[in-house]
């Protein structure tokens, strides 16, 4: 695909009033939030900003269950709740399900007793514990550049226990201790290293590819440092093919270029050290106009799929339990939180991917919407993660209302 220049998609957008040009000179004023890093003058009053997270309990009367809509003999329960910010998701060995988040600095456990889920806190006072995995019976939390593992948590929980102190990795891993895009997200790849992605410390800048906007992999004792890619500008969710164990992640495009580009993406990793774009090339092939060069983009990893620009996806996972139907398969689920860098809102909802023959580009579809009402440009919750279950269904965390909604298939009456 031929590179398209940002300078013309900019002039384009722009001219029906809906873009402003790239200032990187904010880059530089420390008066600016991390959020506004590269808007332009002229935008200064936008009203344009993210969204803050509740850090209190929503009523379980108040969560938005009604709102959401699924696929014909699709149906979604409230699983868990009570748990501001609740965000990424790893299930233990025996069946504990650990929450982590950003804004609340904590880590939940819940823990399925029958019908009755309860859970507990097992980790506070963190900065932005987002990620969360699990391997031989250690729970790995990653707090920005602090890495814990809770060792046997699962026993300790079972026996009513006090939680153990962690076990601090911090040093082993050696991880940049910027916050904007410091978040982390974790899982174990099928060669059983601990893959950690580390976002660009800005909107949009040079950076240094041995350290930020890229995934590293680690053993699991943060030795052997490998990086698997680059040019990743902020990516908090990935899984493995379950055949051909190819990494996939969700990546987050600059903010402040547009409102409708570039694109969020949707990636493969199809060999280790690939390039995917930024700061120089963005999205389907477009040139950044102030640090790419005319041809930036042609030794670049374009994206196996684009969604909505400022759409926010997160969590993704590949689908392979038996409770769905066929067609669902190997596909990917991705929770969008939504967007707030454009003024008509998307995304608030839940994607599937469902990949090509060939396995190296897939088409995006919606599964679970309802909770952006385009009539009143509103949002009812944020999806962030997603997980499937053991018995083939599938969890899917929202942030906003600290819930955690399970989603279950039955043939439908009319189907024979």
């Amino acid at each position: 695909m031929s590179p398209i220049p940002l300078q013309r998609f900019v002039l384009s957008v722009a001219s029906a009033g809906l873009l402003g040009a790239v200032s990187l000179a904010a880059l530089g004023d420390e008066q600016e939030p991390a959020w506004a890093q590269g808007r332009a003058a002229e935008l200064g009053n936008s009203p344009l900003s993210p969204h803050a997270a509740p850090l209190t309990v929503t009523p379980e009367e108040d969560i938005p269950l009604d709102h959401l809509r699924m696929p014909d003999g699709f149906s979604a329960e409230i699983w868990a709740h009570g748990m501001p910010g609740a965000r990424m998701m790893t299930l233990g060995d025996e069946g504990t399900l650990f929450v982590g988040t950003r804004s609340i600095g904590r880590v939940y456990a819940v823990r399925d007793n029958g019908n009755e889920r309860e859970h507990v806190i097992v980790a506070e006072g963190l900065t932005q514990p987002n990620g969360v995995a699990f391997k031989d019976g250690s729970l790995y939390v990653a707090a920005i550049n602090r890495v814990f593992r809770y060792d046997d948590i699962e026993s300790h929980l079972a026996n009513g226990g006090d939680i153990p102190e962690p076990e601090e990795l911090t040093d082993a891993f050696g991880l940049p201790d910027d916050e904007h895009h410091g978040w982390k997200f974790l899982a174990f790849g099928p060669d059983d290293r601990l893959y950690i992605p580390v976002g660009a410390p800005c909107n949009g800048c040079e950076v240094d590819e041995d350290t930020h906007a890229t995934i590293h992999s680690f053993e699991p004792d943060g030795s052997d440092m490998r990086i698997e890619a680059r040019g990743v500008r902020n990516s908090v969710g990935f899984d493995f093919h379950p055949d051909t164990g190819e990494l996939w992640f969700t990546d987050n495009n600059q903010d402040w270029i547009g409102e409708h580009g570039p694109g969020d993406e949707l990636n493969r990793l199809g060999e280790s050290g690939e390039h995917f774009g930024f700061p120089v090339c963005h999205s389907v092939g477009i040139v950044d106009p102030d640090l790419g060069d005319t041809d930036a983009c042609e030794d670049k990893t374009l994206p196996a799929a684009v969604t909505d620009p400022h759409s926010a996806p997160l969590g993704m996972r590949f689908y392979t339990g038996d409770m769905f139907p066929e067609e669902y398969r190997n596909a990917i689920f991705i929770a969008r939180r939504g967007s707030w860098n454009r003024t008509l809102s998307v995304g608030y909802d839940v994607l599937v991917a469902k990949l090509s023959e060939d396995g190296m580009r897939a088409d995006l579809s919606p599964f679970m919407v309802g909770l952006l009402d385009p009539r009143e440009n509103a949002f009812s919750g944020r999806p962030v993660d997603v997980l499937p279950m053991p018995d083939g269904a599938l969890l899917v965390s929202d942030e906003q209302n600290g819930a955690i909604y399970r989603i279950s298939y039955d043939t439908p009456d009319y189907v024979e």
